[in-house]
């Protein structure tokens, strides 16, 4: 009996591991969310993070297209791209504080006028409030010297705080950003 009891035990949680190994997980994101981190080197404490999904090109027009010119962007796909600053910096002549703000864009043919506003935690650009703006800047765009598959963004480190580049499809911007 002692013997039933311990094969029916067995039995059952052989099933039961089985079906918790079997559990699948989503496929991934099409648009996969990445970071940023500005850092004056790799020992130094960050300056500033941006968090954001990037889209894919896949053939598509980009700017003038599926990102429309003269339109508040959320530059990236799904949640709006989320900038925290952990060290006060200089945006153009605005001081932004230690905090997380929200980074829009709006590109244009010649530029881009780049949003840093204190809504956060919002989705897309849907609820945007211009209301909610610290600051904007507009800096001219550049042509990249080879086309950019999925939106890009990379902290450039300066010796006077660090640059902020966004890229995708054949253009980028360079957003900079100075120490206090």
């Amino acid at each position: 009996m002692k013997k039933i009891y311990l094969i029916t035990l067995f039995i059952i949680s052989s099933f039961t591991f089985q079906s918790i190994q079997a559990q699948s997980f989503p496929q991934m994101d099409a648009s996969p969310m990445d970071l940023a981190m500005a850092r004056p080197d790799k020992n130094s404490p960050p300056l500033a993070r941006v968090i954001y999904s990037r889209p894919q090109k896949k053939g598509r027009d980009i700017f003038g297209g599926l990102v429309p010119y003269g339109e508040v962007w959320r530059t990236g796909a799904n949640e709006a791209t989320e900038l925290t600053i952990y060290t006060p910096l200089k945006f153009g002549n605005t001081i932004l504080k230690p905090g997380t703000y929200t980074l829009y864009t709006i590109p244009d043919k010649d530029n881009w006028t780049i949003i840093i506003n204190s809504d956060t935690n919002v989705w897309g650009a849907y609820s945007y409030k211009k209301e909610k703006d610290i600051a904007r800047m507009t800096v001219p765009y550049k042509e990249a010297a080879a086309p950019i598959e999925s939106l890009s963004m990379i902290f450039r480190p300066e010796d006077n705080g660090t640059t902020l580049l966004i890229g995708w499809d054949n253009e980028y911007v360079e957003v900079p950003f100075k120490k206090v």
